[in-house]
């Protein structure tokens, strides 16, 4: 093989390799301890929510573009690929689920060896999950209002998802294309209705709200696998960014975003 074989890629015409191609300098250069001496659980402690953040990246990248392809509608739309990528979604949020376990090898004695030096950063922090809420339905404007520290450009991304269609303004719009009406709570339960007593008629339509419903279950399942992490990790203590902890955590376990499908099961 010569060398007129090889194809160049990259900045400068660098051959490209599977380090550069991932950035691998820049991403393991990325944890970096801030107790001393250094805690060992720390880094596990860094990469777990690091990978978090990475996989949030990701399912917003899916949401967005499962939308989109709803968005178009029955005619217009790209229905199966909306359905495609909201199955990968709801693998994600499984992958989610089980990160837990391997968080939850940390003891809490492990754990308090570097807690103090976290506050008053947490993950009520998040931007990418606010964004990933926002965009699945719940939007809470008054988020902006409780993050200290925020920064200008996570402010223009939560503004921006405030301003969007949500995947349930999308899945309203491939009802009211197939001919339902959508103008009130009321018109778009009965129109769920007639979808799922015809499901050969209507398969696409009843086949996203399963979907979205099932988004929704895989995301209250999260919550609660993760608050008990919390008690289990700190008890009731108060959280690193000064928020009631678990106290608060639990308070997000009624959360629904989809409140109409889950109503639905009462009214077939």
């Amino acid at each position: 093989m010569t060398d007129e074989s090889f194809v160049s890629f990259g900045e400068q015409g660098a051959q490209l390799t599977y380090g550069s191609y991932l950035r691998l300098p820049q991403l393991l250069d990325s944890q970096h301890l801030e107790s001393d001496p250094p805690a060992h659980d720390e880094l596990l402690f860094i990469t777990i929510h690091q990978v978090y953040e990475l996989w949030f990246k990701q399912l917003l990248h899916e949401v967005t573009a499962a939308r989109d392809a709803m968005l178009g509608g029955v005619d217009g739309g790209r229905l199966w690929w909306a359905q495609h990528l909201l199955a990968r979604v709801h693998v994600i949020e499984r992958t989610l689920i089980q990160q837990v376990d391997v968080l939850e090898t940390m003891t809490p004695q492990d754990f308090l060896e570097f807690r103090q030096q976290l506050a008053p950063a947490s993950g009520f922090q998040s931007v990418q999950f606010r964004e990933l809420e926002f965009m699945s339905g719940a939007k809470d404007s008054s988020y902006l209002q409780r993050f200290k520290g925020i920064t200008e450009l996570e402010r223009q991304h939560l503004d921006a998802r405030l301003a969007e269609p949500t995947l349930w303004d999308a899945f309203l719009h491939v009802l009211d294309s197939s001919g339902f009406a959508t103008g009130s709570d009321e018109e778009v339960t009965a129109s769920l209705r007639t979808v799922a007593h015809d499901r050969d008629q209507h398969a696409v339509v009843w086949a996203l709200a399963e979907a979205l419903l099932q988004h929704d279950e895989l995301a209250a399942s999260w919550r609660a696998r993760h608050v008990v992490m919390v008690e289990r990790m700190i008890g009731a203590k108060s959280g690193t960014g000064g928020s009631s902890g678990a106290t608060y955590l639990r308070s997000r376990l009624p959360v629904q975003y989809y409140p109409l499908l889950w109503e639905l099961r009462s009214a077939l």
